[in-house]
């Protein structure tokens, strides 16, 4: 994206964002690291984005994220806790499905990030519905694009479906779930994908330490 097509930045946001990162983060990071962050974080989703507006809230979730995969990559206290990366190319259906189950049924035992490749705009059709269905909710999930810092921090990495665009880090355990695509699917064939990444959920937790 050039600059001229850059969209407007909602700057007294972004930096009350800033400002409450920076209170968290204190003794962390650098100002600098903290400040740079949220920007980045709005200015990338922003690229895929139908409405800019609504970009903010998202932008801070993002960069708390990544400040969170640094803490961990430096071994800040606190940030020990085994993670688990779900890449797939949108970040829209299958890779968010899989981080919102395994969630639910870690209780709080794993961190469990989830990018994409390409990430779009908005939510595969039917995905929410699905995961409301087992009574997970889905209002705060948003397609967010794959960074270093997530990448770095991960015990673990799922792919499924990114092909060679998946990120490949030395020292990683992988594993790839050949996970049909619920984009365009029928929702019957929806609830049938969220099962089957279930069924590995299942077989993920077995393996991770503490089982």
């Amino acid at each position: 994206m050039s600059a001229s097509s850059l969209p407007l930045l909602p700057d007294e946001r972004l930096a009350a964002g800033a400002v409450r990162l920076a209170a968290r983060y204190r003794g962390h990071f650098s100002a600098e690291t903290v400040q740079k962050l949220p920007v980045d974080s709005y200015l990338r989703p922003a690229e895929h984005a139908k409405v800019h507006t609504h970009l903010v809230v998202p932008a801070e979730h993002l960069a708390t994220e990544r400040l969170d995969a640094l803490a961990h990559i430096q071994g800040a206290p606190g940030s020990g806790l085994p993670r688990v990366l779900f890449v797939c190319g949108h970040n829209a259906g299958r890779s968010q499905m899989a981080a919102a189950l395994l969630a639910h049924r870690a209780a709080g035992r794993v961190v469990m990030p989830s990018a994409g490749t390409d990430p779009v705009a908005d939510m595969e059709s039917y995905v929410a519905q699905v995961l409301m269905e087992s009574g997970l909710s889905m209002a705060a999930a948003f397609p967010k694009p794959l960074t270093d810092e997530v990448v770095q921090a991960a015990d673990i990495v799922i792919t499924m479906g990114c092909g060679d665009a998946c990120p490949v880090v030395p020292d990683r355990r992988y594993l790839d779930w050949p996970v049909p695509d619920p984009d365009g699917a029928p929702l019957g064939a929806v609830r049938t994908i969220r099962d089957e990444i279930d069924t590995h959920i299942t077989e993920l937790l077995g393996s991770l330490p503490g089982s």
